[in-house]
């Protein structure tokens, strides 16, 4: 069941909620996908945007993504800010519309730590019951050691997870594109001093 509320959540409710997602699955089964082959029946997005050049870019996006920089807009917040990106861990996502705070709980399904020629910190979340979505969302930080490129990329696959999305799916899909956008724009702004770059925002059906 969706939650929503006129009141910001307060730091005990948000609290009891977490610990009630503790024993709960995954509201879809291919956990782990953003990580290999797509599942089909889903809206696929993928949105990435450079954030610099150098391994000090490179790190204040790392460290940015530790503090869950990329959900800190105003209308988006994560509970508690400390969570470690850790496999196993839950979080709270808040999102303000309508004049409203809505309520919802994802699992990290997996990390991301790589020293290779592409260097990669990141991690990938998935929807636990009562989400208003239903699928999983990869958050990478990428430095490409040649080029000394340094690239944030989000890649979800998604369908409505509750009757509200499907009634104001229209809207539900701005309200994702808005978060794809203002969540680069956030990494860029933490990570760099440098002039905003395009962001590439895709989607497509996989099925």
């Amino acid at each position: 069941m969706a939650i929503m509320s006129f009141q910001k959540p307060s730091a005990e409710f948000l609290s009891r909620f977490l610990n009630g997602q503790k024993e709960l699955e995954f509201t879809y089964p291919e956990f782990g996908a953003t990580a290999g082959e797509l599942p089909q029946g889903y809206l696929v997005d993928r949105t990435r945007i450079e954030l610099g050049n150098g391994l000090t870019v490179f790190e204040k996006a790392k460290q940015a993504l530790e503090q869950w920089e990329q959900f800190q807009l105003g209308w988006v917040e994560t509970w508690p800010r400390e969570v470690p990106i850790q496999t196993g861990e839950e979080v709270a996502i808040m999102a303000k519309s309508f004049g409203c705070w809505w309520l919802n709980s994802c699992r990290i399904v997996y990390c991301i730590d790589d020293q290779d020629a592409i260097t990669k910190f990141g991690f990938a979340y998935g929807t636990l019951p009562g989400h208003l979505e239903c699928g999983e969302e990869r958050f990478l930080i990428e430095w490409n050691r040649q080029t000394d490129i340094v690239a944030y990329e989000i890649l979800a696959f998604s369908k409505p997870g509750h009757l509200l999305t499907r009634l104001g799916y229209p809207f539900a899909r701005r309200n994702q594109k808005r978060f794809a956008r203002e969540s680069a724009a956030r990494l860029q702004h933490v990570a760099s001093s440098t002039k905003s770059s395009r962001v590439e925002f895709k989607n497509e059906k996989a099925d």
